[in-house]
């Protein structure tokens, strides 16, 4: 039955591509149909074989190293503090981090080892996709460096880009995640569905793209040009992605003082006028979603609040949310967890305008006009992984 209502969900979500495709005649079949066989296949690699608990394994033992090297970091600055026992300030365990991944993704990057990961893995893909190759590069190099980070390598080629290109590079940037906070998501869910989603959202980002903003590149359009980093000495680029780690850090966290502080606020008072809390009220407008993704009905309710939490807030107010919540079952759990790792909210239409306007004004309005869209795409690709995932959950 759960297989019978997985391929439902996956239906539903081409459906409502589907209507709001601007361009149905166009939509090609052949890349849909063998990209989406592309994400069962690794999500069954990923989760039901040997070589994925391996890969998975391996990827986050790094992460665990890493975050232990930031943590001696962070031990030094902070280590005088005094915490109640058993406490784990969120700050600096789970957000701290982020600066020392950041000055790694800076170091890669500078001795030119990311760029060139990024380049050839966006080659493959646009074979794989049937988009052009600035497309592909875009994708993959949001998932490393980030849904704004990512437009200043391409921004030779922003200002000229007609809109239903920059839809798609829009779009992949805010379906997936960078790699600089995936450390923090693996310490509040658990790696292989974090590295599955990764996986997933990469193609389910020109799966959705493909049927909501169908086009064909011509070979005349198909040229990416890559914006070389400015000349810096090792320790001024050092310094700057130190710093741009930390800014991450602080921006991440007055997000969550403020988003949790006005959920709260808002629980409190729905539940003095209506006698029932404003998520609950979300969990029960999302719980057919919930459901048709695979999540058992029983607990559809309580997913339901947290995917909608997550799209008026951020991923990580949503992901301290469903760690709250230990009673629910681990299929729930994992379909959830793939859910909620992408950008896929409000607030990240105003990040990606304006990272776009920062660097063309005119191209930069035209992100904003059509932002809800970008929304709409970006969450049917959460939506759309999180249901194959859970064809492979127990």
């Amino acid at each position: 039955m759960s297989y019978i209502i997985a391929i439902l969900g996956i239906l539903l979500v081409f459906a409502l591509a589907y209507l709001g495709s601007n361009n149905r005649k166009n939509i090609r079949y052949r890349p849909l149909f063998v990209m989406i066989v592309l994400q069962a296949i690794l999500a069954f690699l990923l989760l039901n074989t040997v070589v994925g608990t391996w890969i998975i394994g391996g990827f986050a033992t790094v992460f665990k190293h890493l975050l232990a090297y930031a943590g001696e970091g962070i031990s030094f600055v902070f280590g005088g503090f005094v915490f109640a026992e058993g406490s784990t300030p969120f700050f600096l365990s789970v957000l701290m981090p982020i600066v020392f991944i950041s000055a790694l993704i800076g170091i890669l990057q500078y001795f030119k080892i990311l760029p060139f990961i990024i380049k050839y893995i966006g080659l493959v893909l646009s074979k794989v996709n049937g988009m052009g190759r600035l497309e592909s590069y875009n994708a993959v190099a949001s998932a490393i460096l980030g849904q704004s980070e990512v437009f200043i390598s391409v921004k030779k080629q922003i200002g000229a880009l007609p809109k239903h290109r920059l839809y798609t590079l829009c779009a992949s940037a805010m379906s997936t995640v960078s790699m600089s906070i995936v450390g923090a998501y693996m310490q509040m869910l658990k790696p292989e569905y974090v590295v599955t989603a990764l996986v997933l959202n990469l193609f389910g980002g020109f799966i959705i793209a493909s049927i909501i903003n169908p086009y064909v590149v011509t070979k005349e359009e198909d040229i990416l040009e890559v914006q070389e980093e400015e000349k810096q000495s090792f320790f001024e680029m050092l310094g700057e992605y130190i710093l741009d780690g930390f800014k991450v850090a602080i921006i991440v966290a007055a997000m969550l003082i403020g988003f949790v502080a006005l959920i709260g606020m808002i629980n409190g008072l729905f539940g003095l006028i209506f006698g029932i809390t404003f998520q609950q009220i979300l969990g029960y407008i999302f719980s057919p979603f919930a459901f048709m993704m695979g999540v058992p009905w029983s607990e559809a309710v309580t997913a339901g609040s947290i995917m909608a939490t997550k799209l008026v807030s951020n991923e990580f107010v949503a992901m301290l949310d469903l760690v709250k919540h230990t009673e629910l079952s681990s299929r729930t759990l994992g379909i959830v967890s793939v859910f909620l790792v992408s950008f896929a909210n409000f607030s990240s239409i105003g990040i990606i305008a304006g990272a776009v306007k920062g660097l063309h004004e005119k191209q930069g309005n035209v992100v904003a006009r059509f932002g809800l869209k970008l929304l709409y795409g970006a969450t049917l690709v959460s939506v759309l992984s999180a249901t194959i995932t859970g064809l492979f959950l127990k």
